[in-house]
């Protein structure tokens, strides 16, 4: 079976979903499966071997000239690919605010309108080089952003198409008002059209049925899964004394760095040598973001240490054996929680908020406690049991740790994965088979 997934790339930054479908190709690869990982926008950037296609298309910088200069569209496609060469796009998304969905309204909408939009020419191309080239037997689309492409796809394919889902609503609702619904209609049309939509998470069901305003019994959950060979020599954490506050992701609000900086400094007094670890991807828009947090953790005599970005998923699991204790209290529901579940499975007790993806990943993996999304007081509670009392710190972490093996690996994964794939497949070839 051949496997293409088109995934996005993270305009030069981590980005969970990209390393999320990288993961997912490996294990689909070691369980038999010829797959191609193609990405789209920008070069993907992970954090382990990537195992993506060296072609980029529907380039940035196409994609905006496309949009900006219609001339541009005209010109020879000779001259225009070089633009969409991976060191190039790599060199502009550093320099560039593309991530920000505030200003990519109009260029969303562009891109979403597969009849008269400007980039049509390049959405056909692509379509082309799948049919010519890569000639799969079921395509997968990592978000319903890429939807403006399906119908180009299903003209030149006869293969089942499949979507995930998982976090386009952040992005959409980062769009400025006189775009966002304009846009969500728009995916919500285009969505209907994809053969089969995966969500990895309960939760994400029932919220982008009515958020898309598509049938849920159309989403398959397919659960989350990561590498657990990455955490092999990772043991339940049993510090005696917990210490070190851990945090990991992309350090911006809507992760909620603040929110456990605000909880670290309830604790404080109580806690005095309890420091504040934070790691995660930094984009220059959230310098300050990050000063400000830094700032108030210092005029309260305590300790914060930023830890960077690793760049390898060495450093990321060697990162995770500083902390005690780790949170991300999210202001979004987050629709996935990979950090959460890398954090149990290197052993350590979590503390997340009760809402999105997180008390289904507790449920599943008994790895830590639930707080009331929203409430710092309650946040801090909840840590403070936990730093408290060792019992419950080393009950957790010794239940997450062997629960998540069996419900998030990566092989998991993979061979559910396969199932529904297979099912697609022959019930596309043969109408008359029930799923």
């Amino acid at each position: 079976m051949h496997v293409l997934i088109l995934t996005a790339g993270g305009a030069g930054m981590f980005c969970g979903s990209c390393m999320h479908d990288n993961t997912w190709a490996r294990a689909l690869i070691r369980e038999g499966a010829e797959v191609t990982l193609l990405p789209t926008y920008t070069p993907v950037l992970v954090d382990e071997n990537n195992l993506s296609d060296q072609h980029v298309f529907l380039g940035g910088i196409n994609i905006y000239l496309d949009y900006k200069f219609p001339i541009w569209k005209r010109a020879p496609r000779v001259m225009k690919r070089w633009l969409d060469s991976p060191w190039l796009l790599k060199y502009v998304s550093k320099l560039s605010g593309s991530q920000d969905a505030s200003k990519l309204g109009p260029l969303t909408l562009a891109m979403l309108d597969n009849e008269k939009g400007p980039l049509v020419a390049e959405m056909d191309e692509l379509a082309h080089f799948i049919k010519e080239q890569v000639r799969p037997d079921i395509i997968v689309f990592s978000n319903a952003l890429l939807a403006g492409i399906l119908k180009p796809l299903k003209e030149k394919l006869d293969v089942p198409v499949c979507c995930v889902l998982q976090g386009d609503d952040i992005f959409l609702d980062g769009l400025l008002p006189q775009f966002r619904e304009k846009a969500i209609q728009a995916v919500s049309t285009l969505a209907r059209d994809f053969d089969h939509i995966l969500v990895h998470s309960e939760f994400y069901r029932d919220f982008m049925s009515g958020y898309l305003q598509i049938d849920r019994e159309k989403m398959e959950l397919l659960p989350l899964g990561i590498d657990m060979e990455l955490y092999a020599d990772c043991q339940p954490r049993h510090s005696k004394e917990c210490r070190k506050l851990g945090f990991f992701a992309r350090i911006a609000p809507e992760k909620g760095l603040h929110n456990l900086v605000d909880a670290y400094l309830i604790l404080l007094p109580e806690f005095p040598d309890l420091e504040l670890l934070a790691g995660g991807y930094l984009h220059p828009r959230h310098h300050a973001y990050l000063e400000e947090q830094v700032e108030k953790v210092n005029q309260a005599g305590g300790n914060f240490q930023y830890l960077g970005s690793p760049k390898l998923v060495e450093e990321k699991v060697a990162m995770f054996q500083q902390f005690d204790i780790f949170s991300v209290p999210t202001d979004y529901q987050e629709p996935k929680g990979l950090s959460v579940l890398e954090a149990i499975a290197s052993g350590l007790m979590v503390v997340q908020p009760d809402h999105g993806a997180f008390p289904e990943i507790l449920r599943k993996t008994q790895g830590g406690s639930i707080c009331v999304a929203g409430m710092t007081e309650s946040l801090a509670d909840s840590l403070r049991e936990a730093i408290s009392e060792n019992a419950v710190r080393w009950n957790f972490a010794e239940n997450g740790h062997q629960r998540v093996r069996e419900s998030y690996s990566s092989e998991a994964m993979a061979r559910r994965s396969l199932e529904l794939f297979d099912q697609y497949i022959k019930e596309r070839n043969n109408p008359t088979v029930s799923s």
